[in-house]
């Protein structure tokens, strides 16, 4: 007995020595991934127009403190600020960026001044750069488009009127409660890569307002945004079962974006009457296939109707079956049995927008949903465009360095990372060493 529990004392400190190894290392990667893929990444910064008459630090340093809060993830400005204190953890951002860390007040303040918009076009900057690079091409769908999933969560919740724009739900018992929510356009790969293209907030124009703003309606700005950022890309549009109707429709053709959106039994009547009726009539429109899915093999019954009208559109209706389970969608492309399996699958990628994109920014330590500026909705729109800049740079680091797979959380990584940051010792000759080489990181 006493043998057994050495043994697994000897395997516990293994793995505790594996993982603060692999914290190590994707602390150096850290630079280098951001000089890699965003070369320009402090001159974009530079170029955020500054509204402060004067300050003890540069806009780059400030930007780049409130990036890093959500880099390593600190949960919140307490958090990053009490690190702060520690003279070591400084030193150690200070060779990791070749920056000073400002206080987490100091950022709060530029926050409450800067427009949400500076943030979000540098994001789009750093995405343009990914697409420059073809970094993401390999994973098109049908070799051409890009996947982009919309979807909406809540970001903050108040027991009194946070500010004009609030959302407000009463509940059962009269009591009231107010949101802010946002809807996303994230692109989705099947990599895991969930990057956020574009961010419209679901907002009222004030607290005096004959209907409140929802996700439906949010869709036609962040449309117009999503088209504004990025006029020639091919697009793909996946959505929920909120999203079949004709003016979602409309949107995506207008602007020549293919859509796959799910069908639920109850959406579009006339549709499933259509379905139906030509069923009988396209008997050969199936095909069946055996993947393996975790390594097992898994039979796949697909069914897909054609030429189905509805309001002025050409839609065809698909279905994936495995086992128990059905996945049903309309969409406005061509399907054939060459093209089916990955209109499916494009259209099953809409669920890593809530997984891989807002769940894990919720529960995975950036503190999504955190109020990290109670008093100022500009602040939190800054503090929200930051967090998404920091998820695309640390999702790029965590595929980069190939964690998955290895019997490690990636949170507990993020322990380990911060544990070296504050007790660690970082050698900037061999950060300097390591972006003077050329590499190639690779995205599996």
């Amino acid at each position: 007995m006493l043998h057994s529990i050495s043994l697994k004392d000897q395997d516990t400190k293994k793995a505790d020595k594996t993982t603060k190894a692999i914290a190590k290392k994707l602390l150096y990667a850290m630079p280098k991934t951001i000089n890699h893929y965003f070369p320009q990444f402090k001159r974009y910064l530079r170029q955020i127009e500054d509204c402060r008459k004067r300050s003890e630090y540069e806009l780059s340093e400030i930007l780049t403190g409130a990036i890093s809060l959500f880099l390593f993830k600190e949960g919140s400005r307490n958090a990053f600020n009490q690190d702060r204190k520690d003279a070591e953890f400084v030193n150690n951002y200070e060779k990791l960026f070749g920056l000073r860390l400002p206080h987490m007040d100091t950022v709060d303040d530029l926050f409450r001044a800067i427009s949400p918009e500076e943030l979000e076009s540098f994001k789009i900057k750093l995405i343009e750069n990914l697409l420059e690079k073809k970094a993401l091409h390999k994973w098109r769908m049908l070799g051409k488009y890009f996947v982009v999933a919309v979807d909406g969560t809540g970001v903050m919740s108040f027991d009194k009127r946070h500010c004009d724009k609030c959302l407000v739900k009463t509940y059962e018992s009269g009591k009231k409660g107010y949101f802010h929510n946002v809807l996303e356009a994230k692109l989705v790969l099947p990599n895991g890569l969930a990057i956020s293209l574009a961010t419209e907030w679901i907002e009222n124009d004030s607290d005096n307002y004959d209907k409140q703003d929802c996700e439906l309606k949010a869709f036609h700005r962040l449309a117009e945004r999503l088209k504004k950022n990025f006029p020639r890309l091919p697009i793909c549009i996946v959505g929920d079962g909120l999203y079949p109707n004709q003016k979602v429709f409309e949107i995506c053709e207008r602007n020549r974006w293919e859509y796959i959106i799910t069908l639920k039994d109850g959406n579009l009547p006339s549709v499933w009457e259509e379905v139906k009726f030509l069923s009988t009539l396209q008997k050969e429109n199936r095909q069946k296939v055996i993947a393996l899915k975790q390594k097992k093999p898994t039979e796949i019954n697909y069914r897909w109707i054609t030429g189905i009208e509805y309001k002025g559109h050409n839609l065809n209706w698909v279905q994936a079956k495995e086992g128990k389970k059905k996945y049903i969608f309309v969409t406005g492309m061509k399907v054939d049995k060459k093209k089916v399996a990955q209109i499916i699958a494009s259209g099953r990628l809409r669920w890593k927008i809530e997984n891989k994109g807002f769940n894990e920014q919720k529960n995975g330590g950036y503190g999504l949903g955190h109020k990290y500026s109670e008093v100022s909705l500009t602040a939190a729109k800054n503090y929200y465009q930051s967090l998404q800049i920091a998820s695309i740079i640390n999702q790029l680091l965590e595929l980069g360095e190939k964690l998955k797979g290895r019997g490690i959380t990636i949170k507990h990584i993020w322990k380990n990372l911060l544990a070296f940051m504050l007790y660690g010792k970082i050698d900037e000759d061999v950060i300097a060493d390591s972006l003077k080489k050329r590499i190639q990181i690779r995205l599996e």
